[in-house]
């Protein structure tokens, strides 16, 4: 089963990537992919820190075990579009 290393993107530059070391294996991309909406819905519910302010300038930048970079994962992407809602067709507060 391929390996997928969860690199984290929080800012331009070499300073700006946290390198996941360990990585983990998936069956295919897809699977890494979900599995980094998953981390990222996580990282912004319940991770503070100093460095990273706002995780939804933040990404997974996914690499294979010959760290070349497959898939970049933004974690805006976490945000679902709330599709046919209109704010007008909402009662007014009272």
């Amino acid at each position: 089963m391929p390996r997928y290393y969860f690199n984290v993107r929080h800012r331009p530059g070499p300073a700006g990537l946290a390198v996941d070391p360990e990585g983990e294996e998936f069956p295919d991309l897809n699977a890494a992919r979900e599995r980094a909406l998953s981390a990222a819905r996580d990282h912004i519910a319940r991770t503070r820190t100093l460095i990273i302010r706002d995780w939804f300038v933040c990404s997974f930048e996914i690499e294979d075990e010959d760290a070349q970079l497959l898939l970049t994962v933004p974690f805006s992407d976490t945000a679902k579009k709330m599709e046919g809602w209109n704010a007008e067709d909402e009662d007014s507060p009272a």
